[in-house]
Protein backbone atom coordinates (compact mmCIF):
# COMPACT_ATOMS: atom_id res chain seq x y z
CA UNK A 1 0.00 0.00 0.00
CA UNK A 2 1.00 3.83 -0.66
CA UNK A 3 1.61 5.54 2.76
CA UNK A 4 -1.18 7.55 4.13
CA UNK A 5 -0.62 10.59 5.81
CA UNK A 6 -2.64 12.16 8.89
CA UNK A 7 -2.65 15.32 10.29
CA UNK A 8 -4.60 15.76 13.53
CA UNK A 9 -5.18 19.12 14.61
CA UNK A 10 -6.74 20.60 17.91
CA UNK A 11 -6.75 22.75 21.01
CA UNK A 12 -4.90 21.87 24.41
CA UNK A 13 -6.80 19.51 26.30
CA UNK A 14 -9.13 18.04 23.31
CA UNK A 15 -6.91 14.76 23.66
CA UNK A 16 -5.16 14.90 20.13
CA UNK A 17 -2.08 13.27 21.56
CA UNK A 18 -3.97 10.32 22.89
CA UNK A 19 -5.47 10.03 19.04
CA UNK A 20 -2.47 9.86 17.70
CA UNK A 21 -1.13 7.19 19.84
CA UNK A 22 -4.49 5.29 19.20
CA UNK A 23 -3.72 5.80 15.61
CA UNK A 24 -0.53 4.58 15.75
CA UNK A 25 -0.92 1.44 17.81
CA UNK A 26 -3.70 0.10 15.62
CA UNK A 27 -1.97 1.09 12.74
CA UNK A 28 1.47 -1.11 13.98
CA UNK A 29 -1.02 -3.80 14.55
CA UNK A 30 -2.38 -3.93 11.20
CA UNK A 31 1.58 -4.55 10.73
CA UNK A 32 2.16 -1.00 9.19
CA UNK A 33 5.31 1.30 9.58
CA UNK A 34 4.29 4.05 11.89
CA UNK A 35 5.77 7.66 12.48
CA UNK A 36 4.43 10.11 14.65
CA UNK A 37 5.90 13.76 15.33
CA UNK A 38 3.93 16.07 17.91
CA UNK A 39 3.54 19.55 18.00
CA UNK A 40 3.07 21.29 21.02
CA UNK A 41 1.70 25.01 21.02
CA UNK A 42 0.30 26.59 24.24
CA UNK A 43 -1.65 22.98 25.39
CA UNK A 44 -1.97 24.22 28.59
CA UNK A 45 -3.62 27.59 27.65
CA UNK A 46 -6.39 26.09 24.94
CA UNK A 47 -3.50 26.81 21.79
CA UNK A 48 -3.42 24.44 19.12
CA UNK A 49 -1.59 21.35 19.52
CA UNK A 50 -0.85 19.13 15.98
CA UNK A 51 0.30 15.47 15.72
CA UNK A 52 1.21 13.52 12.36
CA UNK A 53 1.08 10.03 11.95
CA UNK A 54 2.25 8.40 8.65
CA UNK A 55 1.41 4.68 8.03
CA UNK A 56 2.31 2.26 5.21
CA UNK A 57 5.11 -0.20 3.75
CA UNK A 58 8.05 1.83 4.52
CA UNK A 59 7.64 5.23 6.21
CA UNK A 60 11.03 7.90 6.25
CA UNK A 61 9.53 11.16 8.19
CA UNK A 62 6.53 11.75 10.33
CA UNK A 63 6.42 15.44 8.83
CA UNK A 64 3.51 16.47 6.82
CA UNK A 65 3.99 19.24 4.60
CA UNK A 66 0.89 21.42 2.99
CA UNK A 67 -0.64 19.95 0.17
CA UNK A 68 0.37 16.20 1.77
CA UNK A 69 -2.10 14.89 4.22
CA UNK A 70 -4.66 12.45 3.06
CA UNK A 71 -6.51 13.19 6.36
CA UNK A 72 -7.13 15.96 7.96
CA UNK A 73 -8.94 15.32 11.73
CA UNK A 74 -9.74 18.71 13.13
CA UNK A 75 -11.18 18.80 17.03
CA UNK A 76 -12.25 22.85 16.41
CA UNK A 77 -13.87 24.20 13.18
CA UNK A 78 -10.89 27.37 13.68
CA UNK A 79 -7.76 24.68 13.50
CA UNK A 80 -9.88 23.10 10.97
CA UNK A 81 -9.34 26.72 8.87
CA UNK A 82 -6.14 27.20 9.82
CA UNK A 83 -4.74 24.11 8.86
CA UNK A 84 -6.92 23.38 5.73
CA UNK A 85 -4.02 23.78 3.41
CA UNK A 86 -2.27 20.64 4.56
CA UNK A 87 -5.08 18.55 3.32
CA UNK A 88 -4.73 17.40 -0.35
CA UNK A 89 -7.25 18.33 -2.83
CA UNK A 90 -8.58 15.00 -3.06
CA UNK A 91 -8.14 14.12 0.79
CA UNK A 92 -10.49 13.93 3.16
CA UNK A 93 -11.15 16.58 5.90
CA UNK A 94 -12.90 15.65 9.31
CA UNK A 95 -14.13 18.29 11.36
CA UNK A 96 -16.02 18.14 14.99
CA UNK A 97 -18.43 20.92 14.52
CA UNK A 98 -17.42 22.55 17.94
CA UNK A 99 -16.17 26.18 18.58
CA UNK A 100 -13.69 27.32 20.98
CA UNK A 101 -12.29 30.31 21.08
CA UNK A 102 -8.75 31.18 21.53
CA UNK A 103 -7.12 34.04 23.66
CA UNK A 104 -7.28 36.69 21.14
CA UNK A 105 -10.82 36.27 20.31
CA UNK A 106 -12.21 35.92 24.05
CA UNK A 107 -9.92 39.81 25.06
CA UNK A 108 -11.53 41.15 21.98
CA UNK A 109 -8.39 41.34 19.90
CA UNK A 110 -9.75 39.61 17.06
CA UNK A 111 -12.98 38.14 15.49
CA UNK A 112 -14.30 34.33 15.50
CA UNK A 113 -14.00 34.01 11.89
CA UNK A 114 -17.70 33.57 10.25
CA UNK A 115 -19.05 30.86 8.62
CA UNK A 116 -16.00 28.46 8.24
CA UNK A 117 -17.23 25.34 7.41
CA UNK A 118 -18.09 26.88 3.87
CA UNK A 119 -14.49 28.07 3.61
CA UNK A 120 -13.45 24.51 4.44
CA UNK A 121 -15.67 22.97 2.04
CA UNK A 122 -14.82 25.63 -0.41
CA UNK A 123 -11.58 24.20 -2.04
CA UNK A 124 -12.51 19.91 -0.90
CA UNK A 125 -15.46 18.14 -1.84
CA UNK A 126 -14.56 15.29 0.88
CA UNK A 127 -15.64 16.97 3.85
CA UNK A 128 -17.24 15.87 6.34
CA UNK A 129 -18.67 18.00 9.89
CA UNK A 130 -19.55 16.19 12.19
CA UNK A 131 -21.16 16.86 16.25
CA UNK A 132 -18.73 14.86 18.25
CA UNK A 133 -18.97 16.61 21.14
CA UNK A 134 -23.27 16.18 21.00
CA UNK A 135 -22.36 12.65 20.64
CA UNK A 136 -20.04 12.30 23.42
CA UNK A 137 -21.88 14.20 25.75
CA UNK A 138 -24.77 11.96 25.38
CA UNK A 139 -22.33 8.97 26.11
CA UNK A 140 -22.05 10.57 29.26
CA UNK A 141 -18.66 11.93 29.53
CA UNK A 142 -17.46 14.69 26.78
CA UNK A 143 -13.58 13.88 27.00
CA UNK A 144 -14.50 10.96 24.90
CA UNK A 145 -14.92 13.06 21.64
CA UNK A 146 -11.18 12.48 20.18
CA UNK A 147 -12.70 9.04 20.00
CA UNK A 148 -15.37 9.35 18.36
CA UNK A 149 -13.80 11.14 15.74
CA UNK A 150 -11.30 8.41 15.63
CA UNK A 151 -14.01 5.92 14.84
CA UNK A 152 -15.08 7.92 11.70
CA UNK A 153 -12.12 8.32 11.02
CA UNK A 154 -11.25 4.59 10.80
CA UNK A 155 -13.95 3.64 8.30
CA UNK A 156 -11.64 5.37 5.74
CA UNK A 157 -8.38 3.70 6.82
CA UNK A 158 -9.34 -0.23 6.23
CA UNK A 159 -7.78 -1.31 9.29
CA UNK A 160 -9.81 -3.99 10.99
CA UNK A 161 -12.16 -2.39 14.29
CA UNK A 162 -10.86 -5.41 16.26
CA UNK A 163 -7.55 -3.98 15.90
CA UNK A 164 -9.01 -0.45 16.95
CA UNK A 165 -10.43 -2.00 19.82
CA UNK A 166 -7.12 -3.69 20.74
CA UNK A 167 -5.09 -0.31 20.54
CA UNK A 168 -8.14 1.54 22.64
CA UNK A 169 -7.64 -1.17 25.45
CA UNK A 170 -3.94 -1.02 25.29
CA UNK A 171 -3.78 2.89 25.31
CA UNK A 172 -6.00 4.37 27.41
CA UNK A 173 -6.75 3.83 31.07
CA UNK A 174 -8.63 0.60 32.52
CA UNK A 175 -11.48 2.30 33.90
CA UNK A 176 -11.98 4.64 30.44
CA UNK A 177 -11.72 1.66 28.39
CA UNK A 178 -15.46 0.55 28.23
CA UNK A 179 -17.10 4.30 27.26
CA UNK A 180 -13.85 4.99 24.93
CA UNK A 181 -14.89 1.98 23.33
CA UNK A 182 -18.46 2.68 23.09
CA UNK A 183 -17.26 6.54 21.58
CA UNK A 184 -15.23 4.88 18.42
CA UNK A 185 -18.53 2.59 17.51
CA UNK A 186 -20.77 5.93 17.83
CA UNK A 187 -17.70 7.21 15.27
CA UNK A 188 -17.84 4.78 13.23
CA UNK A 189 -21.63 3.95 12.63
CA UNK A 190 -21.64 7.64 12.30
CA UNK A 191 -19.26 7.31 8.98
CA UNK A 192 -21.92 3.85 7.86
CA UNK A 193 -24.40 6.47 7.69
CA UNK A 194 -23.56 10.02 7.24
CA UNK A 195 -25.04 12.35 4.38
CA UNK A 196 -23.58 15.31 3.70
Amino acid sequence: MSNISIMIAGVGGQGTLLTSRVLGTAAIKAGYDVKMSEVHGMAQRGGSVITYVKLGDKVDSPVIEKGEADILLCFEKLEALRYIDYARKDGIIIVNDQRIDPMPVIIGKQNYPDDITSKISSNNSNVYIIDALEVAANLGNIRVLNIVMVGFLAKSTGIKKELWYEAIRETVKEKFIDINIKAFDEGYRMAENYSR
